[in-house]
């Protein structure tokens, strides 16, 4: 075998029986273990056993895959990256782990991300930062991280990460992959520990589009478990997946991503690739959102006040970890939650605390809603003209294991671009647009109006085909 095969290319191969299902997790457990110490990307390699039919009619049957560390795999830890959790072992498993044994995907490992998916970088996670396979130097991302960085190195054909507020589409920019955010309530949140929940989205990495449509096809349709998801069948995601534009499509050129605050090759990169669309049939329009500049603050406020409601839990009296304090109950809360909970996350739960305490809700969070509101209706008017929104994913490149430890502001302040849809619950999907001088990954993300998936999907496709960039790999991986 060789490495950086697709799940479409695996699949070929155990259909026609050049390869069996049992190579093929053998293969992919031992990349994973030969590079694990390079990357940081799982925290745990499973001993896999299951025998499946290489030839089975299933989806993905035979193909193996990672799991970010927030979700719930029963019988297996779920640590959330956090010392909190370390040694909690899930009792069941979430829909989506579910949905892909049903595909026949086999989970092969848990992995690294940001303490409780809160991180741009993959920095914050208690077990140490995941590692960006292009250049060991620079982070591959947050908070999804080691999921990027294993999927970018080739050691698993496809990765579930989670996004809340850009940490898929930023790890996907960061490290050249495919990776959606899904319409809120499409994905199943069931068995996904939670940040905010309101938010929060499971979500695939993948080296191609058709293959994240693939996944997100075994991962879609209503769960009786999760009451915010959307009362849709299961929907098969690669049909009509063509290699063209619809007619007439009308895409808009976010404002904001063009121009100041965008690093010079991130925007050459956009700009060429704006002309492919152009190329291969699309209109485009510059589109000016000017309450996008508040995504950020409104984002900031609500998901802290959920995150603090959330993990309000964890406070050692039911499971995860307990402090040996015993001088007294409200002692052993406080310990607890000073000693396991790493810096970001304490932060995080402070803001939100803050922002929804007596004198200050009507202030902050209850004006947030109010702009999240104002958010959506400016979306839903931008629809009404264009069909799609584009923009550069990250305005900049992936930067160097440390370069924001002083200034975390700087790092929100990057997924920008990002965060809108997070808002409002629209979809929007990043896919790789060029390669920068020192050979890292640049992404370039759509955004579409609510279950817009099968549109951004076709594009992504025709984009994808028409370019090389979904060819290119990390050396030293091979």
């Amino acid at each position: 075998m060789k490495a950086f095969l697709t799940i479409k290319e695996l699949r070929e191969k155990l259909v026609k029986k050049e390869i069996s299902s049992q190579e093929v997790v053998a293969y992919y457990s031992d990349r994973l273990k030969r590079f694990n110490g390079a990357l940081n990307c799982a925290l745990e390699v499973f001993e896999v056993n299951h025998q499946v039919s290489s030839a089975s009619d299933k989806s993905m049957a035979g193909i193996p895959y990672l799991v970010k560390d927030i979700i719930c795999q029963k019988n297996h830890l779920a640590s959330a990256g956090s010392k909190m959790l370390a040694n909690f072992k899930a009792p069941y498993s979430a829909t989506v782990i579910d949905r892909l044994a049903v595909a026949g995907a086999l989970s092969l490992g848990r992995a690294n991300c940001d303490e409780f998916a809160m991180g741009a970088s993959g920095e914050t996670s208690a077990f140490g930062p995941a590692r960006n396979p292009w250049d060991t130097s620079r982070v591959p991302g947050g908070s999804s991280s080691g999921s990027a960085a294993a999927v970018a190195a080739g050691l698993v054909p496809f990765a579930l990460g989670s996004e809340t507020g850009g940490s898929i589409r930023n790890p996907a920019s960061f490290c050249g992959l495919v990776g959606l955010y899904p319409t809120y309530g499409l994905h199943s949140r069931f068995g996904l520990i939670a940040l905010a929940s309101s938010f929060d989205q499971v979500c695939p990495l993948t080296k191609t589009v058709y293959d994240n449509a693939l996944v997100s096809s075994a991962l879609s349709g209503q769960d009786p478990y999760d009451s915010t998801t959307i009362p849709l069948a299961p929907t098969d995601y690669t049909c009509g997946l063509d290699g063209k534009l619809p007619e007439n499509l009308t895409i808009g050129i976010i404002k904001d991503g063009i121009g100041q605050g965008i690093d010079p090759q991130v925007a050459d990169a956009f700009e060429k690739s704006c002309a492919q669309l152009q190329k291969l049939g699309a209109k485009l329009k510059v589109i000016d959102l000017p309450s996008l500049k508040y995504a950020n603050a409104v984002y900031f406020i609500i998901s802290r006040a959920e995150a603090a409601s959330n993990l309000s839990r964890y406070d050692g009296s039911l499971f995860g970890y307990r402090s040996p304090v015993s001088t007294s109950l409200d002692a052993m809360y406080f310990a607890t939650r000073q000693e396991g909970f790493g810096e970001e996350v304490k932060t995080r739960i402070l803001t939100g605390n803050y922002v929804l305490s007596a004198g200050h809700k009507e202030a902050y969070y209850n004006k947030a809603q109010q702009v999240r509101a104002m958010i959506r209706a400016e979306f839903d008017n931008a629809f009404k003209d264009v069909d799609l929104l584009t923009s550069p994913t990250m305005p900049i490149l992936p930067f160097k294991l440390g370069e924001f430890a002083g200034d975390p502001v700087a790092m929100y302040i990057a997924d920008k671009l990002l965060i809108g849809n997070n808002v409002i619950g629209y979809p929007a999907l990043s896919l790789p647009c060029g390669y920068s001088k020192e050979n890292l990954p640049m992404g370039l993300q759509f955004i579409g109006p609510r279950l817009s998936e099968h549109l951004l999907y076709k594009v992504a496709y025709a984009f994808e085909q028409s370019t090389d960039h979904h060819l290119h790999n990390p050396a030293g991986y091979e």
